[in-house]
């Protein structure tokens, strides 16, 4: 590795190759028992305005928490990708049947035209999806940093709750400035607590 870029793409697709590599099956029980964990957690209970990433291919599955927290009276938002500016927005879901349609990177979106956006000031948690996580709170996303810009620029206040599972996890990631970290990193087998 010539430099750190390389040595965080190197991360970001070794992680991913094996994140790829869980089978259907297994990915839904480890993500099953991420959800009993996020849905046991205090600050996730207290919550009243979540934003969380959809899910989209392998990553841990957050429909089904979607679909608990919109039955129990949250306010959920969910992220639209503005490509040009190279931002996220927040806008709040109902049903996320009816409510998303694929978007940036075929990855469900809400329809900006139909949707009702957010102040991203009222959000209390952000849940983050991400290729790589460390021990102490260090996230490695995708490579675009959309969500280091929403975190650091929009929404400062939330605290950040990553879900990853354990395959994802390593000692120590080489993160850079604009990195954000994470409050809290839920696994199937553990819940750290940056804090």
């Amino acid at each position: 590795m010539t430099n750190a870029a390389d040595l965080r793409a190197s991360i970001r697709r070794d992680t991913l190759r094996q994140r790829n590599g869980l089978p259907a099956v297994l990915r839904q029980e480890k993500s099953a028992a991420i959800r009993e964990r996020v849905l046991a957690t205090p600050c996730l209970i207290e919550a009243r305005t979540i934003f969380t990433y959809i899910n989209f291919r392998s990553e841990v599955e957050t429909a089904p928490l979607v679909t608990h927290w919109l039955a129990t009276g949250k306010t959920i938002c969910v992220p639209l990708t503005v490509v040009e500016d190279s931002q996220l927005l927040a806008y709040q879901i109902f049903d996320p049947t009816n409510d998303l349609s694929p978007g940036y990177c075929q990855i469900p979106e809400p329809d900006p035209a139909s949707a009702t956006p957010i102040n991203p000031a009222d959000i209390e948690v952000i849940l983050l999806p991400g290729s790589a996580f460390d021990l102490y709170g260090g996230r490695l996303g995708y490579g675009g940093g959309f969500y280091d810009r929403f975190i650091a620029s929009q929404a400062p206040q939330a605290l950040r709750v990553g879900l990853a599972f354990e395959l994802q996890v390593t000692g120590r990631l080489p993160l850079l400035a604009h990195d954000q970290t994470l409050d809290l990193l839920i696994t199937e087998d553990r819940t750290l607590d940056f804090t």
